[in-house]
């Protein structure tokens, strides 16, 4: 078996491991920390609004308060996936991240059409914006805190592979985004003198708000639906395989698919007719080994066939993962295709 090249997915996913394959962090803190930047937003965009009387700033105060919602659906969410399996949830509660995301999701499209509604309001019926000042100052420092927030949150998400947190971040960010959308048109209104520039610029908000519920939907529907690991993810996994292909051990039937901070993997590993139980447990134990030293979230279940036997080659799932080349041929034993070849001369 030869070694990963230097420049190969397994190399760089070689580094040793933040912690112990299998062992899960909690993230429940991350939620705390959006709690209470949410209640610090919302008092200061709420102190902006009264001063100014501004409707985006009303709507940029009113994305905060869906943010506190949020946060706490997902440290509800979070909460529940770190609970162990039990008899009823035999393979744990991950996936309880995913309606945390979808239910963000909603809740900012809930944000978008009381914006949307209010904007449409004030342009119909413009008033004049007072203690602009000040106003933006506060919304400047809210944007500050949720902007670090989110980063935060949105690292910690993909360092950890959790939905929730990358849901929480994106929602912040979009926050953020909103707050310099609010600025922008406050500022144009103080120097054009054009009142409905405010309920403008707030009705361009919520549908960029719309925009980002969307996504979140997506994503968490397609992690409901058992998607499969991203491509960085297979490419480490069939490398190895690849790896340890040879004229006497191959793979087929490779299928993965993700739950909250959870990975999964199955596939069918064809060895020596002649190997004994012991032998061929012995290899499994290490390629799961060395799976997991590169992806130590992943949990994996292979399924030992014999190489030779026709019947290892009858029930590859139609839906798999490509392993090999475009010349191995997954469905016949090695060498039957140089075969075949071979009498068609």
């Amino acid at each position: 078996m030869t070694p990963p090249r230097s420049d190969s997915p397994i190399a760089a996913s070689a580094a040793p491991a933040e912690r112990a394959p299998g062992t899960k962090v909690d993230l429940r803190k991350f939620a705390w920390l959006s709690i209470i930047t949410a209640i610090l937003t919302i008092a200061l965009k709420t102190g902006a609004w009264a001063l100014t009387d501004s409707v985006g700033l009303l709507s940029d105060a009113a994305e905060s308060t869906v943010n506190l919602v949020a946060a706490v659906v997902a440290l509800i969410a979070l909460t529940v996936a770190a609970r162990p399996a039990t008899e009823r949830f035999l393979y744990g509660r991950a996936k309880a991240e995913y309606f945390s995301a979808a239910v963000e999701g909603l809740m900012i499209f809930v944000a978008a059409a009381v914006i949307l509604v209010t904007a449409v309001e004030r342009f119909v019926n413009p008033r004049p914006l007072e203690n602009v000042g000040l106003g933006l100052i506060i919304i400047v420092i809210a944007s500050l805190l949720n902007g670090g927030v989110a980063l935060v949150l949105m690292r910690a998400g993909k360092t950890h592979n959790s939905i929730t947190l990358r849901a929480d971040g994106k929602h912040l960010m979009t926050d953020v985004v909103t707050s310099a959308g609010v600025l922008l048109g406050v500022g144009l209104v103080v120097l054009t003198g054009w009142e409905r520039l405010d309920a403008v610029v707030a009705f361009a908000v919520g549908v960029n708000i719309i925009v980002t519920g969307i996504s979140l939907l997506s994503e968490s529907v397609s992690g409901l639906l058992d998607k499969a690991l991203p491509d960085e993810d297979h490419e480490i996994i069939t490398e190895i395989l690849r790896r340890r292909t040879d004229g006497t051990t191959t793979f087929h039937g490779l299928q993965t698919r993700e739950a909250g901070q959870q990975k999964y993997m199955n596939v069918h590993v064809l060895v020596p007719d002649e190997w004994t139980v012991k032998h061929g447990h012995d290899y499994i134990e290490g390629l799961e080994d060395e799976l997991r030293t590169c992806l130590p979230d992943l949990t994996v279940l292979t399924h030992l066939e014999p190489i030779s036997d026709p019947a290892s080659y009858m029930d590859i799932p139609e839906a798999h993962v490509p392993i090999h080349d475009d010349e191995h041929d997954p469905t016949r034993p090695p060498g039957w295709a140089r075969i075949d070849s071979a009498e068609d001369r």
